[in-house]
């Protein structure tokens, strides 16, 4: 059943512990008509820290495939082009098979978006979730307190929508898994946001949680309803929702 973290603001960077940090320019595909970084471009770079934290802490031979079960975006102040972006990157919880990864990214002339994901170590051969490392659990586990992490939905999919509309797919949007890929369901979330702008001001909150893989082929719709400041979204095969999203202010 869903739960009260979804009204709770994210953990604040550890003072000690194993913290990945790097930083790049923001390129100017990355950015929408407001000249501001979109969340699609946030995703692909929680994605491309998470590679590189793993390399930094020599886990990428053992540990290269990982799903996100959920993303949660922040937007406390947009961070606009053109930019510099520190990434600050630490676990927040773990268990021996998945963990909630927190990373921060503050603009050097401006702009502040906090996410969290919740990644699952993935087995190639099954697609099943595997075992971490010791070594892996040991440097995660310096940054937080909670070793036994389960899963608990923060969203419940929507029973009543007020506007379904079609969402193409294309072969880019594809991993190797054969699934879609996390940015393009961002993607989706853009369009809902075009439509109420007064919700997406920031500081908001955006959260995504992924229920089946879509496949290239499939017919995808796009579903949502506002009910005040929040607006909930779902991303749909025929009637299956594969996805759960809301947006909402902070």
């Amino acid at each position: 059943m869903p739960n009260d973290d979804v009204d709770r603001r994210l953990s604040p960077l550890p003072s000690a512990g194993y913290i990945y940090r790097t930083s790049w320019p923001v390129p100017t595909g990355d950015i929408g008509s407001q000249l501001q970084l979109r969340l699609d471009g946030v995703a692909r770079y929680i994605q491309e820290v998470g590679a590189e934290n793993l390399l930094d802490a020599g886990e990428a031979e053992e540990h290269p495939h990982w799903l996100v079960q959920r993303t949660v975006i922040d937007v406390i102040e947009p961070i606009e082009w053109p930019n510099e972006v520190s990434f600050s990157r630490w676990c927040s919880a773990l268990s021996t098979r998945w963990c909630t990864m927190r990373v921060d990214l503050v603009g050097g002339e401006g702009g502040r978006i906090e996410t969290e994901g919740f990644w699952i170590a993935i087995n190639e051969r099954t697609l099943t979730p595997q075992r971490v490392s010791d070594s892996l659990i040991e440097k995660f586990a310096s940054t937080t307190q909670e070793h036994r992490l389960k899963w608990r939905p923060w969203l419940t999919n929507p029973d009543d929508v007020d506007v379904v509309a079609p969402f193409a797919l294309r072969r880019t949007d594809i991993d190797v898994f054969e699934h879609v890929t996390n940015t393009a369901y961002w993607h989706a979330i853009h369009e809902v946001m075009a439509e109420v702008p007064d919700v997406c001001r920031a500081p908001y909150r955006a959260v995504i949680e992924y229920r089946r893989p879509i496949q290239y082929g499939e017919d995808v719709s796009l579903r949502w309803a506002r009910r005040d400041d929040d607006v909930n979204i779902a991303i749909a095969v025929d009637d299956e929702v594969r996805a759960a999203a809301l947006l909402r202010r902070l």
